[in-house]
Formats: structure tokens, sequence, C-alpha cells
């Protein structure tokens, strides 16, 4: 049986984006590489992120070409495209609460209400990270269960506490999001 042409399109669209991305985005809009060596330290460089990222998303977009080539390969409906848009517009609802949380809150309770002073002191660089990203986690899981659970959030915050663990703690010079760019 021959694939569906939107599979195929969907997956070329997906192969042609990231390599792009890899090869023209990447390189131009990084300072380092994916590893920089430094005095003899050696850390994760600017284009570690985004190409992994691209990388997993060039991935995706061959899983998807070779499963176009199975039979009986579902066709794109106007459900789909609906869920595609109602969990980008989530995403980008919890990616606004994430960077302007630490600001709102710098402006609210400090006498200075600089964010750009406090924006590598707890509470404050937490603040977004913490409210966004466990808020985002939280919101997908109750969406997937069609519910609204106290395990949800626990699990959110959880799962933003060790990221916070993970990169706040062992890396010195890493800012967690919001980026410090959107500040300068």
């Amino acid at each position: 049986m021959k694939a569906p042409k939107q599979t195929v399109l969907l997956a070329a669209f997906i192969l042609i984006l990231a390599a792009l991305a890899l090869l023209l985005w990447v390189p131009n809009d990084t300072v380092s590489g994916y590893i920089q060596a430094r005095r003899g330290r050696v850390s994760i460089g600017d284009a570690m992120a985004p190409g992994l990222a691209f990388g997993l998303m060039a991935l995706s977009g061959l899983l998807i070409l070779l499963k176009a080539r199975e039979p009986e390969t579902a066709r794109l409906t106007r459900h789909d495209v609906i869920f595609v848009a109602a969990l980008i517009l989530l995403v980008a609802v919890f990616f606004a609460l994430m960077r302007y949380t630490g600001p709102l809150l710098a402006a609210l309770f400090t006498e200075a209400g600089d964010y750009r002073v406090l924006r590598d002191t707890v509470p404050w660089k937490h603040a977004g990270f913490v409210l966004g990203g466990g808020g985002l986690v939280a919101a997908l899981i109750s969406w997937m269960e069609g519910r609204i659970s106290l395990k949800a959030a626990l699990i959110g915050l959880v799962t933003t506490l060790v990221l916070i663990g993970v990169f706040d703690l062992a890396f010195d010079d890493l800012l967690l999001p919001p980026p410090k760019v959107m500040y300068d």
C-alpha cells in the first residue's frame, strides 16, 4: 500500500527544517560548539541544547517516514490539527508564565524591582522555571488523564526541582529559563 502523501510531506518538512536548523541556524547563532574546553575545564557549549533538540527532531522525521511505509497509516484529521494547536497554545502560555514570573515577582516584592540584578539569586531565578515548567508538566499530565490532580502537580514540582538540581547546581555559569539574553 502506498504511503499517504501528507505523511510523507510532513516527514520531509520535519527533516528539511531540522537539517536547516542544524546546518545554518545552530552554527551561526551560537558562540561555542557542542563542547568547549577552556583552561583544562570541559563544559557544555552553547550549541549542545539546540543541537540535541534538532537532532531529535530529525530522528522524529525519519521515524515518521519509516512509519509511513507501513500499510494502514492513519491520515491527518481535523481533530489532530485541533489537538496540536491546543498543545502549542498550552506550551506558549506556560512559556510566557516562565518568562514573566520572575520579573513580575521582583517588581512586586523588591524595592528596586530590577530583575536583572536578581536573576541569578534564589528564589528569583527559579520562580519562573518552577511555575512555568512545573505547571506545564502538571497541565500536560492533567490533560492526558482528563482530570486535574494533586499527583500531577506534585510530579510537575518534583520534575522541575530535579532539573534545577541537575542543571543549576551542576553548572555554575548556566542560567535556567528565562534566558539571560532577554534582559540585556
